[in-house]
C-alpha cells in the first residue's frame, strides 16, 4: 500500500529526550521572531496601552505612579470583563484616579478599517495597528448552536508560502503584539455588544477561538503565549483552554513548548501523507517533515488526555485526494486522538489548484470514517468576500502594491 515516498511509522519519543533535541531549535526560532518584533505598545503622545499586559506588568506600572497593586484587580476586572476603554465609565475606581491614568495610560482597540459580513453571516474584519499595518480576523457563526469562533490572525503576512494559500502569498512584515492578538477577540466582541449587561441577557456568540487566521502562530509563539493566558484568567475574558485551538504547519519544537504550557488544543496543517509532494505544498515540510510532526503530535499533552488532535487537510483534485491517501492517512494517525477536517479547496486568483469533486471527499471521508476517525467536510463559509480558509490576505495590501 505504502511507497517509497510514504513516512513510516514512528513511535512516540521520550518526551525529556525530544525537548532536549529540540531546545537548541526552539532558541534559534525564537530568536528569529525577535527580528519581526511588534512596535511598542504606546501612542505618539507617550501613553501607553494597558491591553496585552499582565497583572505583573499592570502592577508595576501602577506602583510606579504611586498607585497600590490592589488596583490592578479592578482594572483587570473594567478592561476584560466589562470589555470599557474609557476610564471614567470605571465606576468603582475615584474619580481622581480615573484622570491620572487617562492621562497615562490607554484601553486599545485595533481600528477596524474594513467590516465585511456574508451572505452566510460570517464577518470579516480588517484591523489596522497604530504602525499602519494590517491583518485579518474573521468571526463564523455556527447558529445552530447561537455561538461560533473568533479565527485570529498572528503575524502580518506569512513566512510558509504554503503553494495552495492565499495568504501565503503575502510577505512576513511583522508579528503582531500581544495586545493586538488580544485587541482582535474584543474588538469583534465590541461589534457584537458581547460584554456583559446589568440585565445579565449579554448573548455569548464568541465562544471560541481559532488561531488559523494569517501567520504561523508557533512563530510568534512568545505573543501568542501571553496573549492566550490573558484571554484564559478566569476573572476577566475567561475562555477554558479547551475552547481554543492553535494551528500550525509544524513547527516542531515549539508544538512541545505549546502544549507544556498553554495545553490548549491542537490543529496540524498536515495535506499531504507523502514527504515529497508535502514538500511542495506545505515547505515547511522539508525543515519539519511528517514523521516528526506526528511523532510532536503523540508527545502533545491534550492527546494523551483523549482530547482529539485535528488534522487539517485541504482536498486538492488530482493532488492529494485518492483512495490511496486516504488509507495513508489512517496509517500515519493510528494510535493517535484525533480527527480529520477535509477542507475543500477555496480557490483564489492567481491559484494553480482545483477543489476535489464532492464525490471524491465522500470517498475520501468514508475511509477514514471507517477506520473509527471522524471526518467531517468542512462546509466553505464567507468565500464571497475571500474569509473561507486559505483566502485571508488583505486587500489594502494588493491595492498598495498595484500603486507602487
Amino acid at each position: 500500500m505504502s511507497s517509497g515516498n510514504s513516512v513510516p511509522f514512528t513511535p512516540s519519543h521520550d518526551a525529556e529526550a525530544a525537548a532536549a533535541l529540540n531546545a537548541e531549535e526552539r532558541t534559534r526560532i525564537l530568536a528569529k521572531a525577535a527580528l519581526f518584533s511588534p512596535p511598542p505598545a504606546m501612542l505618539p503622545d507617550g501613553r501607553r496601552d494597558l491591553v496585552g499586559l499582565t497583572r505583573e506588568e499592570i502592577t508595576d506600572i501602577l506602583v510606579e505612579i504611586g498607585e497600590k497593586p490592589f488596583r490592578t484587580k479592578q482594572l483587570w476586572h473594567w478592561i476584560y470583563h466589562q470589555g470599557v476603554t474609557d476610564f471614567t465609565q470605571m465606576s468603582s475606581i475615584a474619580k481622581p484616579l480615573q484622570q491620572k491614568l487617562a492621562e497615562r495610560f490607554v484601553v486599545g482597540r485595533p481600528e477596524a478599517t474594513t467590516v465585511q459580513t456574508s451572505t452566510d453571516e460570517t464577518r470579516k474584519f480588517l484591523f489596522r495597528f497604530r504602525d499602519g499595518q494590517e491583518a485579518e480576523t474573521v468571526y463564523i457563526p455556527d447558529r445552530r448552536e447561537d455561538r461560533g469562533a473568533v479565527c485570529i490572525s498572528s503575524q502580518v503576512g506569512c513566512t510558509l508560502s504554503c503553494t495552495f494559500c492565499h495568504t501565503g502569498t503575502q510577505k512576513l512584515v511583522r508579528n503582531l503584539g500581544a495586545a493586538e492578538i488580544v485587541g482582535q477577540f474584543m474588538a469583534a466582541r465590541d461589534s457584537y455588544h458581547e460584554w456583559p449587561s446589568p440585565k445579565g441577557d449579554t448573548p455569548r456568540l464568541l465562544s471560541t477561538i481559532v488561531l488559523m487566521g494569517m501567520g504561523e502562530p508557533l512563530y510568534n509563539y512568545e505573543n501568542i503565549a501571553k496573549a492566550m493566558r490573558i484571554i484564559m484568567d478566569g476573572e476577566g475574558i475567561g475562555l477554558s483552554r479547551r475552547r481554543i485551538t492553535l494551528s500550525t504547519s509544524g513547527v516542531v519544537p515549539l508544538m512541545d513548548r505549546c502544549g507544556d504550557e498553554l495545553g490548549i488544543n491542537l490543529a496540524v496543517s498536515l495535506h499531504a501523507v507523502r514527504n515529497d509532494l508535502r514538500d511542495e505544498i506545505v515547505p515547511l515540510n522539508r525543515k519539519y517533515p511528517i514523521e516528526e510532526v506526528l511523532a510532536a503530535c503523540r508527545r502533545y499533552p491534550a492527546a494523551s488526555n483523549a482530547r482529539r488532535i485535528t488534522f487539517e487537510y485541504i482536498m486538492l483534485r488530482g493532488v492529494n485526494d485518492s483512495e490511496a491517501d486516504a488509507r495513508e492517512l489512517v496509517r500515519l494517525i493510528s494510535g493517535i486522538p484525533a480527527k480529520v477536517n477535509l477542507i475543500p479547496f477555496n480557490p483564489w486568483p492567481g491559484s494553480a489548484y482545483r477543489p476535489s469533486t464532492r464525490e471524491q471527499q465522500n470517498k475520501f471521508a468514508e475511509i477514514i470514517m471507517a477506520a473509527g476517525f471522524a471526518s467531517p467536510i468542512r462546509t466553505p463559509r464567507g468565500r464571497d468576500i475571500l474569509a473561507a480558509c486559505g483566502q485571508l490576505k488583505t486587500e489594502s495590501e494588493r491595492v498598495r502594491a498595484s500603486q507602487s
